[in-house]
C-alpha cells in the first residue's frame, strides 16, 4: 500500500485515525502496531514475518546490550545485533549482486536466486541498527516492551521508505506524547502538500523522463532534459513521500525531523548532501564515519573514511555498480572541494557557484538513473554529443513543450521562492487574514484533484521502493 492511493486515502487511513483517538492511550501503541503490520502485510504478505522477526531481533539484542554492559564481553551483543540486522539485508538485496560478479571473476556459473526485494528492509534495518548502537552506546534507553519496540520500527508513516526515524528522535514520545488540534491540522497540511508534490510534480516529470529515455527519436537536448527532470522527480517523489510522513507522524503526536532541505539550491557538494536524504547522511556520519575517526586523523585516513563512508552510501541505494560509482563520485568531489576546490567556491559569487555544484549534481543523477554501468555512459556519450545525433529534434521539441509549464513550477519549487513568499504574505494582516481562510480550502481542492487522478489509474511509481 501507498500514501498516494485511493485504498490508503480513503480506507486505511480514515479508519486507523477513527480507531486511534477514540481508543485510551495505553492501547494506542497496540493500534498503531497492528495497523502497521497489516499496512505491510498488504503489500508483503510473505515478508511481514522477516520484518516481525527482524524487529523480535532488535529488541533481545537491546536487552542483552544493556545486561552485558560494563563487561568483559560487552561488544559480543553488539556485534551480534549488527549481523543480525544487516545479515538479511545483504541476502535479500545484495545476494545476485555477489553471484553475477562471482561468476565473472571465478568464470563460474553459480545460478542466481532472483529473490525479490523485500520493500523497505533498508530503512528499517539501519533503524534497528541505530537503536541497539545507540543502547550500546547508553545514548537511548533500552525498550523493555516489546510492543513498544516493534511499534517504533513499524510505524507505517516510515516503514517503507523513511525518513530513517532514530529511537532516540521520539524515545519519549512512545511513552508520553501529546495531542492536540494544531498538531493535527500541521499533520494534514504536511501531508497534502506532500502528496501533491509526489503526485502533481514527481509523477509528471517522471512521465516525461520516461518518454524521452524510450523514445528512438534522441537527441542532445532529449538527454539533457532527462538529466534534469530526473533530479527533480527523485526530489519531489522522495521529499514529498518524507513530507507525507512527516505530516502523518505528527498528527499521531510524533514529531519525525526534517529530511530534506532544498538541496539543488547549495553552494557547495558538501552543503547539499547536509539538505538531502538527512536521515541517511547523518546516519552515516554517526555510526561510520565519525567512529573510524573522521576528519580528525590524517589526511589519507581521512580521504579512506570519505571513500568507504560514500562507497557504502552508493551500495545501500542499489546491487548496482552505477550505484557504487555514483557513491564513489560524490567522495572524489568532497575529497576535491576539501583540498581545491572550498576555496574557489567561496570567491565565486553565489549564483555561479550554486550554477557549478548543480552541474556536478546533475552529472551524478546520470549515474543514478542508468540501469547499469553501460547506459549511464550511453547517456553521457548522449548529453556532449558523441552520439551522432542531433541538437534537437520535432520530437523532442514537442515534449518540451507540452511540458514546459511543469518544468518551470518544478524548478521554481526546488527553490525556497514560495514558502518565503507565503510566510512574508502572512505577516501582513489582510494577506494574512486571506491565506488561513484559503488554505484549507485550496487542500480540500488539491486532495479532490489528487483523488481524480489517482482514480484514473495515471502514472504513480514511487522511485525509493527499490531500495
Amino acid at each position: 500500500m501507498v500514501f498516494s492511493s485511493t485504498s490508503f486515502l480513503y480506507y486505511f487511513l480514515p479508519i486507523v485515525l477513527a480507531v486511534y483517538f477514540l481508543v485510551p492511550f495505553r492501547y494506542k501503541n497496540t493500534i498503531l502496531f497492528f495497523s502497521s503490520l497489516f499496512f505491510y502485510f498488504y503489500g508483503e504478505p510473505v515478508y511481514s514475518i522477516l520484518m516481525v522477526l527482524s524487529c523480535t531481533s532488535g529488541y533481545l539484542h537491546g536487552i542483552w546490550i544493556e545486561q552485558a554492559k560494563g563487561g568483559r564481553y560487552a561488544k559480543i551483543p553488539l556485534i551480534s545485533s549488527i549481523v543480525f540486522s544487516i545479515g538479511p539485508l545483504i541476502f535479500f538485496k545484495y545476494a545476485d549482486f555477489l553471484i553475477v560478479n562471482a561468476n565473472w571473476v571465478l568464470n563460474s556459473n553459480i545460478p542466481l536466486l532472483r529473490i525479490a526485494l523485500p520493500i523497505g528492509i533498508s530503512f528499517y534495518t539501519f533503524q534497528i541498527m541505530s537503536y541497539t548502537i545507540d543502547v550500546y552506546r547508553g545514548e537511548a534507553e533500552v525498550q523493555r516492551k516489546l510492543g513498544n519496540f516493534t511499534m517504533y520500527v513499524s510505524f507505517f508513516p516510515q516503514l517503507i521508505a523513511g525518513p530513517i526515524v532514530r529511537y532516540t528522535t521520539i524515545e519519549r514520545e512512545i511513552q508520553n506524547r501529546k495531542h492536540s488540534f494544531e498538531n493535527f491540522a500541521y499533520g494534514v497540511r504536511r501531508f497534502v502538500c506532500g502528496l501533491s508534490k509526489k503526485v502533481f510534480l514527481a509523477n509528471t516529470l517522471g512521465e516525461l523522463a520516461s518518454l524521452l529515455q524510450n523514445t528512438q527519436a534522441k537527441s542532445i537536448l532529449s538527454y539533457w532534459i532527462v538529466a534534469i527532470a530526473f533530479p527533480l522527480q527523485v526530489y519531489f517523489d522522495f521529499s514529498g513521500y518524507s513530507d507525507m510522513a512527516i505530516g502523518l507522524g505528527r498528527m499521531f503526536g510524533f514529531r519525525f525531523l526534517e529530511n530534506f532541505n532544498y538541496p539543488f539550491i547549495s553552494r557547495s557538494i558538501t552543503e547539499f548532501w547536509r539538505r538531502w536524504h538527512i536521515s541517511l547522511g547523518t546516519w552515516f556520519r554517526d555510526y561510520v564515519y565519525i567512529p573510524m575517526g573522521g576528519n580528525r586523523v590524517s589526511m589519507a585516513k581521512w580521504i579512506v573514511n570519505i571513500v568507504v563512508v560514500w562507497f557504502l552510501t552508493g551500495f545501500w541505494h542499489g546491487a548496482e555498480w552505477n550505484f557504487v560509482l555514483w557513491g564513489l563520485y560524490f567522495s572524489l568531489l568532497l575529497v576535491l572541494e576539501k583540498l581545491v576546490l572550498k576555496s574557489l567556491l567561496d570567491r565565486m559569487p553565489g549564483i555561479l557557484a550554486r550554477m557549478l555544484t548543480l552541474f556536478f549534481i546533475l552529472i551524478s543523477f546520470v549515474l543514478f538513473n542508468a540501469d547499469g554501468v553501460g547506459e549511464s555512459l550511453e547517456s553521457f556519450k548522449g548529453m556532449f554529443g558523441l552520439l551522432n545525433i542531433p541538437y534537437s529534434n520535432l520530437h523532442t521539441l514537442y515534449y518540451l513543450k507540452s511540458y514546459r509549464v511543469i518544468l518551470i513550477i518544478s524548478v521554481i519549487a526546488a527553490t525556497p521562492l514560495f514558502s518565503k513568499l507565503i510566510g512574508r504574505l502572512k505577516g501582513f494582516k489582510i494577506s494574512g487574514i486571506v491565506i488561513s481562510v484559503l488554505e484549507p480550502l485550496v487542500q480540500v481542492l488539491l486532495l479532490l484533484l489528487i483523488t481524480a487522478y489517482l482514480v484514473d489509474g495515471s502514472f504513480n511509481p514511487f522511485i525509493y521502493f527499490r531500495f
